[in-house]
């Protein structure tokens, strides 16, 4: 039975993972709203994906633009159902006295930063609407630790940290996750992990699972760590 046609807010649209779910949730039938940095691959998402989708050149570490982003869409009773903060980036493999602070900072912005962005932006509407699920993208390294990912791993355990007490302060009909979205092999892994990238699926093979299994979360999952396998 097909599922009823959804709403996506989906952030970091342009390579891996993210690039991989926007075919499939607009193969799926489901309305897609994404963003990431690069002007020129969002164009092409557009030319590829015509109305009533919507793709915008959003660096989610700036409050203002992500603000301004939500606003016209809210504004046009555009309101998520499923809103999944996926953008992130990885550090240069090293140990942490080594990495400079303008790295480091620039990884925190946009990977913890750039998702209180993206809540405090839609979430609100979502609330005033009385539904709807927010997926934070995590890793098993906001589980685990591991050497030279050092930054990486402390944006993670913040996402997971985040998640739990948004999942708490959310009223009922509304739920928060994080999602550790298992080995997938892709630009960010290889350059920490290549051999593991060799050995998993691809982001088009994992979007073919992702995609139902997000569209599957609901109340009944709010506050917890979940794993796609």
């Amino acid at each position: 039975m097909a599922q009823p046609a959804r709403t996506i807010v989906l952030t970091g649209a342009t390579r891996g993972t993210g690039r991989a779910l926007v075919d499939r949730f607009v193969e799926a039938g489901h309305t897609l709203i994404a963003c990431g940095r690069s002007v020129e691959q969002i164009a092409e998402l557009a030319e590829r994906h015509h109305a009533p989708h919507s793709f915008a050149s959003v660096d989610v570490s700036d409050a203002a633009s992500v603000t301004a982003w939500a606003r016209g869409l809210i504004d046009a009773n555009v309101v998520p159902d499923l809103l999944i903060n996926n953008a992130a980036i990885i550090n240069t493999p090293a140990p942490l006295w080594e990495v400079p602070a303008e790295e480091f900072d620039r990884l925190l912005a946009i990977n913890v930063s750039g998702v209180a962005n993206v809540v405090r932006a839609f979430v609100p509407a979502m609330i005033a609407r009385g539904r709807g699920v927010i997926v934070n993208i995590s890793s098993g390294w906001g589980r685990s630790t591991a050497p030279d990912v050092g930054p990486y791993c402390a944006s993670k355990f913040a996402v997971e940290g985040f998640s739990g007490s948004l999942a708490q302060e959310l009223p009922a009909g509304l739920s928060c996750v994080a999602l550790n979205p298992g080995l997938i092999d892709t630009a960010m892994l290889r350059t920490c992990l290549p051999a593991a990238a060799q050995l998993s699926a691809g982001p088009e093979d994992w979007s073919r699972r992702a995609a139902p299994y997000l569209l599957g979360l609901g109340p009944e999952h709010n506050g917890r760590s979940l794993s796609l396998a």
